[in-house]
C-alpha cells in the first residue's frame, strides 16, 4: 500500500467525511461534518503550535539544560582559570566577527576535565571542549577552528532545528490520533504512525546529519577568515584528529558529536578542501600567535 502524505491524509479525511455525511442520510445530516470540522480544527492547532518559533530565552534555557547534562557527566577543569579565560578570548574574537554576535546571556566556553577528544555546543551559547581536544591542538588557529565549528552549530541553530522537527513529529502523532477518532481509518493511522517513527529515528536517534556537519565546517571556515585566523587551520585540526583516531561518540544524547550519521574523517577532509578553495590566497599569519598559544598551554 502506498504511504500517505500529510496533505493527502487531510484531503482523504475531508472527502471521507463528506462521503459519510451523504451516506448517513437526512436524519444524521451535519453530525459527521461537525466531528470532521472539530477534528480539522484540532489538527490545525497541533501543527500550528509545532511550527511556532522558539524564543531566544527559550533557546537559552534549553541549552542550559543540555549543559547541565554535560556537567553531570564531566567535571569542569578549574586548575588553570587563566587557560579558560584564554579559550574564551579566542571564542569572543570569533563571536564579535560572526553574523550573530549577541544572543540571550551571551557566549561562554568551558574546559572539561577529561582526556577524551571531544567538543560540545548548546543552543544557549555554551561551548565545552575537553582537555584532550585542547591538547590535540598545535596552534591557536587550530584551537580557534575547533571553537569555530562548535560556534557554527549554535549560529546555524542545528539543535533547535532538531527540537522543532521533534515538535512537528509529536504534532503529527496527535493529528493521526485525531483523524482516526474522526473517521476511524485504523489501517491508515498505522501507516501514518510508521512514517512518524521513521522521522523520530532519523531526527532524534541519529543526531546531526552529514549535511549539518559539512555546513558547520563550512561556516567555521568563514568565521575563521572573518576573525583573521588562517582558514586552513581547520584542515590541520581534522588531520590531527584523524591521526589520533578521534571520532567515537562520547555524549550522543545532545546530537552534536560524532555518531552513525556523522561523516567519516576522510569525507570531512574532502569537503573542507573544497570549501577552502576560495581562501587559497589567505595569508597564513598564525606564527604571530605562537608564543601566546605556547604560553597559555605551557607547550
Amino acid at each position: 500500500m502506498k504511504k500517505i502524505t500529510v496533505a493527502s491524509f487531510v484531503v482523504l479525511l475531508v472527502c471521507s467525511c463528506e462521503t459519510a455525511g451523504g451516506i448517513t442520510g437526512a436524519g444524521n445530516t451535519g453530525i459527521v461534518s461537525e466531528q470532521a470540522a472539530d477534528a480539522l480544527e484540532r489538527m490545525n492547532s497541533a501543527v500550528t503550535d509545532a511550527a511556532k518559533d522558539i524564543t531566544p530565552s527559550e533557546e537559552y534555557y534549553i541549552g542550559r539544560a543540555v549543559g547541565a547534562n554535560i556537567l553531570a557527566r564531566y567535571k569542569l577543569y578549574t586548575e588553570e582559570p587563566e587557560l579558560t579565560a584564554y579559550v574564551n578570548e579566542i571564542l569572543n574574537v570569533l563571536v564579535i566577527n560572526s553574523p550573530r554576535p549577541t544572543i540571550y546571556n551571551g557566549y561562554h566556553a568551558a574546559i572539561l576535565d577529561t582526556d577524551e577528544i571531544n567538543g560540545f555546543a548548546t543552543s544557549g551559547g555554551h561551548i565545552f571542549i575537553t582537555r584532550g581536544l585542547l591538547n590535540a591542538a598545535d596552534s591557536e588557529d587550530a584551537l580557534a577552528a575547533v571553537l569555530a565549528h562548535e560556534l557554527a552549530h549554535i549560529l546555524l541553530q542545528h539543535s533547535i532545528k532538531s527540537i522543532k522537527d521533534s515538535r512537528f513529529t509529536t504534532a503529527l502523532q496527535q493529528v493521526a490520533g485525531i483523524a482516526a477518532e474522526a473517521v476511524g481509518l485504523d489501517e491508515l493511522t498505522k501507516i501514518f504512525d510508521e512514517s512518524i517513527r521513521e522521522a523520530v529515528n532519523s531526527v532524534l536517534d541519529k543526531g546531526y546529519s552529514r549535511e549539518q556537519e559539512y555546513e558547520a565546517d563550512a561556516t567555521a571556515i568563514s568565521l575563521l577568515a572573518a576573525a583573521g585566523y588562517t582558514p586552513s587551520s581547520i584542515l590541520e585540526m581534522l588531520e590531527k584528529l584523524k591521526a589520533q583516531g578521534a571520532g567515537k561518540p562520547s555524549f550522543p544524547s545532545i546530537g552534536s558529536v560524532l555518531n552513525s550519521t556523522h561523516p567519516s574523517p576522510n569525507d570531512r577532509l574532502a569537503e573542507v578542501r573544497k570549501k577552502l578553495v576560495p581562501y587559497q590566497r589567505f595569508a597564513d599569519n598564525s606564527a604571530i600567535r605562537k608564543s601566546r598559544f605556547t604560553g597559555a598551554l605551557k607547550k
